[in-house]
């Protein structure tokens, strides 16, 4: 019987399917070789033991753990013959193998993520004093939720706990996690806090909270985040990227909310220093307002003391003008008379001085020279007392007893009045 001719490609294939439905799924541990990342998007390494090595490949966004040669991982996937006849492994998934490469690999992430700042003091957030809503990221099954609730309704009570319930171990944990988060974030109404939790365990059993996408998640909460992940001593990068690191689940329940025995101590210490406080200022003010009442009643005393010692020396005195007054009032009287006696012989004399004063004034009267002959001669309104005052030619007007005339000098000739002539 010959055997059937098959190309190589042909031969590929059955090989491909063989090993496909013989091996579907294996898991290999060994240490990372000449590990490197093609072109942003696949990454290669080697797989080796003491005495053998197994090439890999794998796209770049399956590799959730940061590799470096030298480290022990398992690497579950399936066997593959490739075009060019080379055999190869085909990862779909790589873990670290042992708790020393988690911490190496912890390490390295740490050290990644702290230089990007996502771990950074200032970045931190405080917690709202009295949360109402709160979102509980943990296993709804596990003692970490039974621990946190119970706490939490004993310290305050009355809160709304928002659960998404997401396996915290495991491979599927950092995505379901992720999501959690990513969905708290994303709420219409905001909740106050977001709290994510989970019991103690092995360092692989924590793996999840020490993976970049949910330290990243936490690190990107828009509403501030408690991370109380293990026991005390235990540290995962989700707590180092948190608002907050509490030391255990029950830990972080007392930091999300007051204790309502606290609380009322507080405000009942606060009364009582406020109602001390106002005693003694009210106290302080009375005494102040004393003070003030006893110092207007002095003022007000001693103006009213003066002004009746006041009263009676005007009194006095008004009593001693009135009488001064009186005096000087019979004493003007009398002198009034004196006076009338005095007036009335003085008016007597002045009298006769007036009659005698009038017939002398009454020589001098211009009219009466005019009556007697005589004239006033002016010149432009003014008297004329010299004919050297009017030359000849010269308007005058000449004023008599009953009139005036209007003339022109021919002629001047001084002289005296006596035997002298003049013609106008």
């Amino acid at each position: 019987m010959n055997p059937e001719i098959i190309s190589v490609k042909e031969f590929i294939a059955i090989l491909n399917e063989t090993l496909t439905f013989a091996y579907p799924l294996v898991v290999v541990e060994g240490e990372v070789s000449g590990f490197k990342v093609n072109q942003g998007k696949w990454v290669f390494f080697d797989l080796k033991d003491d005495e053998a090595t197994l090439g890999c490949f794998l796209p770049l966004y399956q590799l959730k753990v940061p590799l470096e040669d030298g480290m022990k991982v398992r690497v579950s996937g399936t066997p593959k013959l490739t075009k060019w006849g080379k055999f190869s492994f085909t990862a779909r998934r790589v873990e670290l193998a042992g708790e020393g490469e988690l911490r190496r690999a912890f390490e390295i992430l740490k050290t990644k993520l702290a230089g990007e700042g996502l771990f950074a003091p200032q970045r931190k957030r405080p917690l709202p004093p009295f949360p109402a809503v709160i979102g509980l990221v943990t296993s709804a099954q596990s003692a970490a939720y039974q621990d946190f609730t119970k706490i939490l309704a004993a310290r305050w009570g009355g809160v709304t706990v928002k659960v998404a319930d997401v396996q915290v171990q495991g491979v599927p944990a950092p995505d379901q996690i992720v999501l959690a988060l990513d969905y708290f974030n994303q709420l219409p109404v905001p909740i106050d806090v977001v709290v994510l939790i989970r019991g103690g365990g092995s360092l692989e059993d924590l793996q999840a909270f020490n993976t970049e996408s949910v330290a990243r998640a936490v690190a990107a909460s828009r509403t501030p985040i408690v991370v109380g992940v293990g026991h005390e001593v235990d540290t995962s990068l989700a707590d180092l990227a948190a608002d907050v690191r509490a030391a255990t689940p029950t830990d972080a329940a007392r930091l999300v909310v007051p204790d309502r025995s606290e609380v009322l101590r507080s405000i009942t210490h606060h009364q009582l220093s406020i109602e001390s406080c106002l005693k003694r200022r009210i106290a302080a003010l009375q005494q102040r307002l004393e003070r003030h009442v006893n110092l207007a009643e002095k003022f007000l005393a001693w103006p009213r003391e003066r002004v009746e010692r006041l009263v009676g020396v005007l009194e006095r005195d008004f009593s001693y003008c009135r009488t001064n007054l009186l005096r000087q009032a019979a004493q003007v009287g009398q002198l009034a008379k004196r006076l009338q006696v005095r007036q009335r012989s003085h008016w007597q004399h002045t009298a006769g001085q007036l009659d005698a004063l009038t017939r002398v004034l009454g020589g001098f009267d211009p009219s009466a020279n005019l009556r007697r002959g005589y004239a006033i001669v002016r010149r432009d309104e003014r008297v004329v007392r010299s004919v050297r005052q009017v030359p000849a030619g010269s308007g005058v007007v000449i004023q008599l007893a009953d009139g005036s005339l209007e003339s022109k000098v021919q002629k001047t000739a001084p002289g005296s009045l006596r035997g002298q002539k003049s013609e106008a």
